[in-house]
């Protein structure tokens, strides 16, 4: 059984992370188990850095290896944004609600309503090895939230192909469609295949 700690503190995610990945040769542990784990700036220009980063920081710190996630929300006609800001798109300690309002009003008059999530899982060894996985789910953003699951952009964003938004969603449904679900599942064939 592989020793793995979560390198985030979001319950949410958390909750993503254990539930996809239940069954896996894993064992998970989280910053819980580690309190006096330093936070992480998230400064990265890129979800692969934030992810590197704060898996590596972990990972050394513990002295097993460490899982983390940068993720967030890409919009085709605000050149990409909110990007590695979704968490704070509407300032520091803006809550997700808050962050959603943002992004509606921002997009209150495009008709280009295309956008896509992403996800960078970055697997980091306390000697320094990382690995790291993509996952992305394109769809389209809303004019008004919708449903009461999950977390983030979930109410306003419907994956391509479906006229439900991922918070409408059960956490089945969206774990096989999702950005992070992907992620993991390519991390998932990594560990079997590791194992064998």
């Amino acid at each position: 059984m592989t020793e793995i700690v979560l390198a985030t503190r979001n319950t949410k995610k958390i909750e993503e992370i254990k539930r996809i990945t239940a069954g896996m040769p894993i064992n998970i542990f989280t910053l819980e188990d580690y309190p006096g784990c330093p936070d992480v700036e998230e400064d990265g220009s890129t979800f692969e850095e934030n992810a590197v980063k704060k898996a590596a920081t972990v990972a050394k710190y513990t002295g097993k290896p460490a899982l983390a996630d940068d993720s967030g929300l890409e919009v085709d006609a605000l050149n990409g944004a909110p990007g590695t800001l979704s968490a704070r798109y509407a300032g520091e300690g803006a809550d997700d609600r808050k962050n959603v309002e943002k992004l509606l009003k921002d997009m209150q008059f495009l008709k280009d309503r295309k956008a896509r999530f992403v996800c960078c899982i970055a697997l980091a060894y306390p000697d320094g090895h990382i690995n790291t996985f993509y996952g992305y789910v394109r769809g389209s953003i809303g004019t008004e939230p919708r449903g009461f699951k999950g977390f983030g952009y979930d109410p306003v964003f419907y994956p391509e192909g479906h006229s439900r938004t991922f918070a409408e969603m059960s956490d089945q449904e969206k774990d096989t469609l999702s950005h992070r679900g992907v992620a993991l599942k390519t991390f998932q064939h990594y560990i079997k295949q590791k194992l064998i």
